[in-house]
Parts: structure tokens; sequence; C-alpha cells
């Protein structure tokens, strides 16, 4: 449905609203006609049970809340744009820049706001009180089996590494690429040779991955303006030769930049710190090497490079080159830090990351971690790492037996924080590397990056299910971070908190222990599912919806609430059903706020 007919068909459901407006003569008194619209709405959701299902009655306080935010002063104020303005000229014929994504977000609202979003089914299933409990029970097996049928139906449309025909395909790859580095299996199992034949130009990348115009065009100009870049032998065996990305889209999307990421990167190359360091980490940083924005637990960074390097990584700016020779930092520096968590005791947790600090030398990393376990108040060390998942056999016996040496029961725990991102990640290898991990006592958990690659329907269900079947347990579920140059890899707020509620929730609770987890510069972590208030208070013409997330500790005289503007719901609609996805089975994103 085009712009105007949007229009058109709003303009038709709120008739009242529409001829009362067109009585209005100054914006203020159309303020006053618009909320008594919807106050009309909220006495309903308080005095009447009518509605064809109880949580269409949910949906509409939800909905009321949010248009009550959006036609006050204040959410006009704080982003210098009015919807009751909007609405009020649109009542007049007067023609606005007002996109089509913002009309279909607005029309929602009302519809919900209504108790008429249509998204609930009702329950037919027989359930008269003089029947049998047991055939009661048997009638609601059924639908349960039909809901479970119809999830698994979606899981199994994504291939995973563990399926025989694509262990089988990739067994070919890596025999190709072997033949091209002249190398042997010995070779290939060798950490340390992966490092040293990183994919890093265009010259390598097009001889071992089958690259698109594009995909070469991009790559050029990444090393043209010297953006990071590289990728394992291992992970490059993980995408298909295959450039219609079908399967391995999350694999390439995670390493070979889109072209609009290399050109707006390319032109803000001479950015200050403060523009590039989105997460504000420089205002929270006590001492080189740490970020402290919790009470209890901070992050250390000994190491400021990876073995591959992501696109969308929080810190691609303090980062110089794939396994950049100067990325360690001085032995000084390192130890000064480590003197600084000494003399404080209220931090008891440390999540050493970087960069990957698993790409450090045993040698080296065992002085770290010795120094640190001289400290009685840590009580846990967290190692973040993607080596399972870019470079598995780094996961040596070495390695698992220095890492389990500092585990002590009842005292002290030692775990791995890993970043698996799809379904097509997890490999043979990548299970044996988890096992040894888990075989010495060491857990390893998985922080997931929610992005367009991996946003269908159960398409993060899928990659739970095969990350328990492994030995990985669910962290976190982060919302993409909101910089400008990673705009292609972003979804709106609202499909996370979609897929939480309706396919997460469907899953056994072990498969669904993550958190979605929104991250806000200098403060850190926003529960979405939690206490932690947010709410939307606008939908800009443009359609994009603006988040109000207000501040929740004390640890900065800062407290104003912090504004994120999201990306428009249809946009993102547009864009999945581009991916072959049909729309109509994510209507209900609309009512996630």
């Amino acid at each position: 449905m085009g712009k105007e007919k949007e229009i058109n068909v709003f303009l038709t459901e709120n008739n009242k609203l529409i001829k009362d407006l067109q009585q209005a003569e100054t914006i203020e008194k159309a303020r006053v006609v618009i909320l008594q619209y919807v106050l009309f709405y909220e006495y309903k959701t308080l005095n009447t049970t009518e509605y064809a299902h109880p949580m269409e009655r949910s949906v509409a306080r939800k909905c009321i809340n949010t248009l009550k935010n959006m036609f006050s002063k204040r959410s006009e104020q704080l982003m210098g744009f009015s919807a009751v303005e909007a609405i009020w000229k649109l009542s007049m014929n007067i023609d606005l820049n007002i996109s089509k994504a913002f009309i279909k977000d607005l029309r929602r609202m009302f519809i919900g706001m209504k108790g008429e979003t249509g998204i609930y089914s009702i329950n037919t299933a027989n359930e008269e009180k003089s029947l049998p409990n047991r055939t009661i029970s048997r009638e609601r097996s059924v639908i349960l089996d039909n809901i479970a049928h119809e999830s698994h139906n979606w899981i199994n449309k994504y291939k995973s590494g563990l399926e025989r025909d694509v262990i089988e395909k990739r067994k070919n790859y890596k025999n190709k690429i072997l033949s091209i580095f002249n190398a042997s299996e010995e070779d290939w199992n060798s950490w340390k040779w992966q490092c040293r034949n990183v994919i890093r130009d265009v010259s390598s990348a097009s001889k071992v991955i089958n690259l698109t115009d594009e995909e070469l065009k991009s790559i050029k100009l990444a090393k043209k303006y010297k953006l990071p870049f590289g990728i394992t032998p291992y992970y490059a065996m993980l995408m298909d030769e295959e450039t219609n990305r079908i399967n391995d889209h999350a694999t390439r999307a995670q390493v070979i930049p889109p072209l609009e990421y290399s050109e707006y990167r390319a032109t803000s190359k001479d950015a200050s710190v403060e523009e590039l360091d989105f997460m504000g980490e420089n205002d929270t940083s006590p001492e080189d090497l740490i970020t402290r924005r919790y009470p209890m637990v901070s992050i250390f960074k000994p190491y400021n490079t990876c073995s591959q390097i992501c696109v969308y990584c929080q810190r691609n700016w303090e980062i110089s080159d794939v396994l950049a020779e100067d990325a360690q930092a001085s032995p000084a520096k390192i130890f000064k830090a480590i003197e600084w968590y000494k003399n404080h005791p209220e931090v008891t947790e440390i999540l050493i990351t970087g960069g990957d600090p698993a790409i450090m030398s045993d040698s080296v990393l065992k002085k770290i971690l010795d120094k640190f376990c001289e400290i009685e108040h840590i009580k846990r060390i967290r190692i973040g790492t993607r080596i399972p998942v870019v470079m598995p056999m780094r996961v040596t016996e070495n390695l698992v037996d220095l890492l389990s040496s500092y585990y002590v029961a009842g005292k002290r725990e030692i775990c791995v924080m890993t970043h698996f991102e799809h379904v097509y990640e997890i490999t043979p290898e990548a299970m044996e590397a988890v096992q040894k991990l888990r075989s010495r006592g060491i857990p390893v958990y998985n922080q997931s990056v929610y992005t367009i690659e991996n946003a269908r329907r159960f398409e993060m269900v899928a990659l739970r299910k095969a990350l328990r079947s492994i030995g990985v347990e669910p962290y976190y579920t982060f919302n993409t971070k909101g910089k400008e140059e990673t705009k292609k890899y972003r979804i709106p707020i609202a499909r996370l908190i979609q897929e939480q509620a309706e396919e997460a929730r469907l899953t056994p609770g072990l498969e669904r222990t993550d958190e979605a987890v929104f991250n806000i510069p200098r403060l850190g972590k926003n529960y979405l599912k939690a206490g932690q208030d947010h709410e939307v208070i606008m939908i800009l013409p443009t359609g994009e919806r603006v988040y109000e997330f207000y501040p929740w500790d004390n640890s900065s005289q800062d407290i104003s609430p912090y504004l994120h503007v999201d990306l428009p719901i249809d946009d993102f609609l547009d864009r999945i059903q581009n991916r072959g996805e049909n729309i109509d089975n994510y209507q209900s994103i609309w009512y996630y706020l």
C-alpha cells in the first residue's frame, strides 16, 4: 500500500477524530482534540471487557501510553517535531513531508489503541467443564503439537554447520584452500599457521573466496583507507563458493564490509576519537586499558586486535589492523592497570577482552592471569574471545590446562565468553574446542549481536539450540549498536523484543536463557525485558521511533535520559521481504514498544 492510500485509510479509520480536528483553529486546540480521542479509548481499557482477546487490551494500554507521549509538548520540544501538527494538517489535506513509514506506524498505533490488531488467534478448542479433564488435556496437547511443529519447520530452514552435507562441502573447500596456500593438514590445525596466513588484502581474498564485484570494490576501498580487514583461512572455509549468500550470508557479512560501510568510513577516517568512540569508553576509563561502567565488573583490554576483524565491532575505531604488531600493551602499562584493581576491592569480576586476548601467547596470558589471581577479591575472570568461532585450533591442550589451573571451586571461576552469530558458524571443530574447555570445568557463554543477518523468524532460536547442543550457554543478545556506518546491519528494537516474546519463549528454558540487551553509551546495558525504564516518545516523519532510556544508576553526575533514534519498522519489513520473507509473519512487530 502506497503512502497516499495509507493516509486515506488512516483518515477513514479515524473519521470522527478527523472531523473534530477540522474544527480546531490552533495547534493547541488540535492537541486537546487528539488527547480526548486517546483518553476515550483509555477509558475503555479501564471500564470494559469487550476485547476479542485479552492481549488486545494489553496492547491497547501500551499504544495509548505511547500516543500520549507522542502528543505531549515535552516530546515535541525534545525532538523538534510535532505529531499533533502532522495529524491536524492531514485532516485538512495539507501535504506534509512525512514518509509512508511514519503513516504506517502511526496508523498501527491507533489500531492497537482501539484493541483491533487482530494478531491474536482465538482458541476454539472445546474446554467445556462438563468434559473429562483428560479430554481437555488431549485437545490442548494437539494445539501444543501444532505450535511445536510450526516452530520446528521455521528452525529447520536454517542450515547448520553440523549438517553432513555442509561438513562434506567444507572439507572439499578446505582442501582447495590448502592447495592455494601450499599447506598441509598439520599446517591447518596450527593456530599460529592460521595467524600467519590471515587473508588481509584483495589479492589473497579473491584467490580464496569467490567475491562479488561489490565485495571486491568494498575491500579495495577499505584497504585504501587503512580500515582494519582480515579473515582467517578457517573462517574463509565457512563461506560458500556460490556468491548468492543463501546460507553463508551471516559469515560473509561478519567480515566483508558492505560498500556503504567502506565509503562511510573512508570519508570519516579523520574523525575525532570522540566521534568514533560511540560507546563513550574514554569517559569510563579510570586507567589505561580499563573500562568501568558497573559497580562490581570491569573490562581489562591488554591486546588491541584480533585474528580477524568483525565489521560492526564496537571497538573497530581503536584497532589499526588485524594482528597489528603493536597491539599488545606494554608490560608496564599492563601491570599498572592490574595495580589499579588491587586498590579497588569493590570490583570482584573482570572481563579480559580487547581485541581478542586469546591471540596472545600462553606465556603472556599466564603472566596476566597470575597477577589477577594474586588479588583476593577477584572472584571471577572472564576471557572474551571469538577463537572458538574463527580459529578453534587455538584452543590447544596447553591453553585449556592454563585456564583451568586458575579455577578454584568456591573461590574463583574462570569462564569463556564467545560470539557465535549464526548457526552456520557452528562446526565440528568449534564443538571440539568448546568440549575441551567444558571437560576441564570452564563454562562457555555466548554473546550474539542481533542484526539483519540473523533476525528472520526463529533464526536466533536455531542458533541457541545449536549452541546448547555443543555445550555453549546463551547469555546475551545485543541490539546492534546505533553507529551510522553500520546502519545496514541494524534492526528495530521492536524486532528484538518480538523475537524474545514470540520465538525464544517457545523453546525449552535452557535454550532461552539469554537476555535481550540494548547498550547505552557510557551507562552500559539496558535489559529490555527488565525494569530499567524505556519508552517510545515519538515517531519521526521518517518513520523512525525515538526511544527514551532513563538512567538507572548513580555512577555519573549526568542523569540526562538517552534518546535513541531507531530504524523505521517499515524499512525493516521491506528489507526482509527482499530477502524472501513473507512479511505477514512479522505483523505483530508494530505492537512491541
